[in-house]
């Protein structure tokens, strides 16, 4: 009887996948789908008679990249790559051009419960915002350009979902701070400042090796 009940434990245990744990040393990589939602905060140009926040940057849907290494088993530092984005931008509704920029951006992170299935986290970093390709136009001699960088603070919180020892779904939103003048391509007068500050939401997979 008292083999007969070892080997059910053993059978019983072994019929559990097992979950991976994030350990010091550890390597995790995540591939998520991410809404960008930016807050549309800017200056009133009043020589243009344009209102406080009229000034709207559009929706993005992109995919990331992350790269997690943990220092402790609860300690992670985490930077985040996407492909440079090109969004839209409207004046009180009308399209006035578009801009592209690649935010990457580096977070240390704070996991709570490393060792379970459900492990939540949250993170605190920087961001570096490279602007490019800006085509703005107010009207006729009204070009307008933007910072050709913005950096600001990041704040990260989302969790973990372990499938097995290697596979996890993740649920992720940071705050990102961007921001830039807005000026006159033709004299670099400053005209508006944009607070772009997205929140993005992202869904996706994650590995660890």
């Amino acid at each position: 009887m008292k083999k007969l009940l070892i080997a059910a434990a053993v059978a019983a245990a072994t019929a559990v996948p097992a979950v991976a744990s994030a350990q010091a040393g550890s390597f995790v990589v995540r591939a998520r789908v991410a809404q960008i939602v930016p807050a549309d905060k800017s200056d009133a140009i009043p020589a243009l008679n344009v209102p406080a926040d009229a000034i709207t940057v559009s929706k993005k849907v992109i995919p990331d990249l992350d790269f997690v290494y943990f220092f402790t088993d609860n300690l992670a530092a985490e930077l985040l790559l996407t492909v440079p984005q090109k969004h839209d931008v409207k004046v009180s509704g009308t399209k006035i051009g578009s801009f592209k920029h690649l935010p990457p951006t580096l977070l240390a992170q704070w996991h709570f419960m490393p060792k379970e299935a459900f492990s939540p986290y949250v993170g605190a970093g920087v961001n570096l915002t490279l602007i490019s390709s800006v085509n703005l136009s107010a009207g006729p001699g009204l070009d307008l350009d933007l910072d050709s960088t913005s950096v600001g603070g990041a704040l990260q919180a989302g969790f973990d979902y372990k499938l097995d020892k290697n596979w996890s779904l993740n649920f992720d939103v940071k705050y990102i701070q961007i921001r830039s003048d807005v000026t006159l391509k033709s004299n670099g007068a400053k005209v508006s400042e944009v607070k772009v500050d997205p929140i993005v939401w992202g869904v996706g997979v994650g590995y660890r090796f």
